[in-house]
């Protein structure tokens, strides 16, 4: 069978942009796509940061994603300084551990802002341009917590199912006129964000092997990019048992 997405065979001179370019996966896959003779551009909310991964002739656009004017300036810069962009890599995002008797709304927000509004925001901003271009590639990292409700993601991950769903209703609209769609459900990533957790994680990874597979994912053109695949497909598999047998192994795993 043909590929969902259209395979990156060539990673030289290929114009992408990464949002959340500072830390954790996306600085992983900036440093991996470096190394390819990629035409970079990095975004983020710490300029620091970006500073500490940046090579001589990257695009530096430190922005923040709740804000769609900084979005649309970023993007005209890019527009200006490359004629276009060939992949957008969504990698911006935020976690905090959560339960239903401790809801704090301010982090509630700050989840959703930055783990779905910021890619509505995004997706505003390029989808035009790449329909204009008449090619492109969207590439969207949500996570497996979105494929069914899991202890302490009260905020995390009803965010992240809501970009599962998103990535696979773009896929509908715009792989027909020529744009490709990548989803990413990565398992437990050894970064800042799951050092907040307080369990054992199964099957966690550095941030290199997650950016390689998310590489090799893009090149094959799959739609779905999941790993480590030893965990994922148990979590594909929770998924979709019984609810009684699902609530029953998720309270066992929580205790």
């Amino acid at each position: 069978m043909s590929p969902l997405n259209p395979p990156i065979t060539q990673w030289r001179r290929r114009r992408v942009w990464v949002i959340g370019a500072g830390s954790g996966i996306g600085k992983a896959i900036c440093q991996q796509l470096q190394s390819r003779g990629v035409r970079l551009a990095l975004s983020g909310r710490n300029p620091v940061a970006l500073q500490n991964v940046v090579r001589q002739d990257d695009l530096i656009l430190a922005l923040d994603v709740s804000d769609p004017e900084q979005l649309n300036q970023a993007y005209q810069q890019i527009e200006q300084a490359w004629q276009g962009v060939d992949l957008v890599i969504y990698c911006a995002g935020t976690y905090a551990p959560m339960r239903a008797w401790d809801i704090d709304l301010q982090v509630v927000q700050q989840t959703f802002s930055a783990n779905l509004q910021g890619s509505y925001h995004l997706l505003k901003t390029i989808v035009p341009g790449m329909l204009d271009h008449g090619h492109g590639g969207i590439c969207l990292v949500a996570s497996v917590a979105g494929y069914c409700g899991l202890p302490k993601a009260l905020a995390y991950g009803p965010s992240k199912a809501a970009m599962i769903n998103l990535a696979e209703t773009l896929y509908t609209d715009l792989r027909p006129r020529g744009i490709g769609v990548y989803l990413v459900n990565p398992g437990f990533v050894k970064t800042r964000l799951t050092q907040q957790n307080d369990f054992t994680m199964p099957a966690l990874i550095s941030p290199e092997l997650a950016a390689d597979e998310i590489i090799r994912g893009l090149e094959r053109g799959l739609f779905e990019i999941h790993f480590p695949r030893r965990f994922t497909r148990w979590m594909k598999l929770l998924a979709m048992l019984p609810s009684r047998l699902r609530f029953a192994l998720l309270k066992r795993a929580s205790e």
